[in-house]
């Protein structure tokens, strides 16, 4: 049913509208179905309305087979969710004691008493299973009607993620939407344009008719995803194209699957017993917020300074105030001070540095906005590195993040 079924996946919520949240729900549920074989068809982001969200539904059961919605299901005025798609679907609301214990059970946990208006979310759609929520008190809803599969999700992403994973992907699984192997399998590049990436692996790709060829470039890295087309494909023909793929890639080829540049620094620094100590200016803690997200990346990461004003960069990284006199804080020798003095600060083995104007003001005739000097230092020696990005502040600084590592990641697997 896989390679056939039709997916939908509705958000409601004005925040989502009115742009006060991101609509990671989408992104994060496109990129989970994707992988078990189940691409996303379409998406809709609707208001809280009642009419809007009858209309999205219907609309979504004349056109798919499995539609997944996020939000709406709290205990206030404005979650109409449940009742609305109840309506749509021709179900019964019915009570369920047993949803009503699990959320007393989440307040006496807590230490709150259960308020009145949870009751609201104690009604269920009969017939249909209940997808418990370990992490909040809107249960989820699983219904199947007419060969048709709806999910009911709810909006708190800590709550959605856990009961997806744990509960709708069993189920999906069960009834037969899920491939048993991964449909595709990715590669992640970084330091060559998706375009270039594109002509140098054309000769694989054309050599297998079957093979469906992705791509996505997102600040500086680009990711390969390849798939079987009409199903010919094994996992095992999938795996030695991606391996030829890999290998004409060369340095360009970080790792497979969703990895992050920082892992594979951070494992190749396990593997040799190193240690990092990061200092950033305009990055403002990115960089470490890189390492951060890594379970056990305390064995690699000591720390990190951001020493945005030249007063902490001579008295906290021990850069030479002759040095900011000279050449300014934004130029290669900085940078390099910054790499060298944080890990002599930090008594770290390695030091990665990152210095520049990230815009939209600042720069000047020889450093112009989007100029980024890096600066990194280890047992061997120091080195610095310039490049040059367009784009806003955010692109800027994500793209610089994403240099300093990979210069780094190459650097350790000279």
């Amino acid at each position: 049913m896989s390679s056939r079924a039709k997916v939908e996946i509705i958000n409601f919520g004005d925040e989502l509208l009115v742009g006060i949240r991101a609509n990671a729900h989408l992104e994060y549920l496109g990129a989970e179905l994707a992988r078990y074989g189940l691409p996303v068809r379409r998406a809709r982001v609707i208001c809280d309305a009642p009419e809007e969200i009858s209309g999205a539904v219907e609309a979504a059961l004349a056109q798919s087979d499995l539609i997944i919605t996020t939000g709406g299901l709290g205990p206030t005025s404005d979650d109409l969710t449940r009742e609305t798609i109840a309506e749509s679907l021709g179900a019964a609301l019915v009570y369920d004691t047993a949803v009503e214990a699990a959320i007393r059970d989440y307040f006496r946990v807590i230490n709150r008493p259960m308020a009145d208006h949870h009751r609201k979310q104690c009604y269920v759609f009969k017939g249909g299973e209940v997808l418990p929520n370990r992490k909040g008190t809107a249960p989820g809803l699983y219904y199947r009607t007419q060969g048709k599969t709806v999910v009911l999700l709810p909006g708190p992403t800590q709550e959605l993620r856990p009961m997806f994973e744990g509960e709708v992907i069993p189920r999906l699984r069960r009834d037969g939407y899920l491939s048993e192997t991964a449909a595709y399998i990715q590669l992640r590049t970084c330091g060559c344009g998706e375009s270039s990436i594109e002509a140098r692996i054309q000769p694989i790709v054309e050599a297998e008719p079957d093979l469906q060829v992705a791509y996505c470039a997102h600040y500086g890295i680009v990711d390969v995803r390849l798939s079987s087309g009409a199903g010919y494909l094994q996992p095992a023909d999938l795996e030695r194209i991606a391996q030829a793929v890999a290998t004409e890639c060369g340095e360009d080829f970080f790792c497979y699957g969703a990895g992050s540049l920082a892992e594979v620094v951070h494992r190749k620094l396990r593997e040799t017993n190193g240690t990092l100590a990061v200092a950033e200016s305009c990055t403002g803690g990115m960089l470490s917020d890189a390492f951060t997200n890594i379970s056990g990346a305390s064995k690699t990461f000591i720390g990190g300074i951001v020493c945005y004003s030249n007063e902490v960069k001579v008295s906290q990284v021990n850069v030479p105030e002759s040095i900011l006199l000279q050449h300014g804080a934004v130029s290669p020798e900085c940078a390099i001070a910054m790499a060298a003095g944080v890990a002599e600060s930090l008594s770290a083995h390695h030091g990665l540095s990152v210095t520049g104007f990230a815009g939209p003001e600042g720069g000047n005739k020889k450093n112009p906005v989007g100029t980024i000097h890096l600066g990194y230092h280890s047992p061997a020696g120091v080195w610095s590195k310039t490049v040059r990005y367009t784009g806003g502040r955010l692109d800027v600084k994500a793209r610089a993040v994403h240099a300093a590592l990979d210069w780094m990641r190459r650097e350790l697997y000279k």
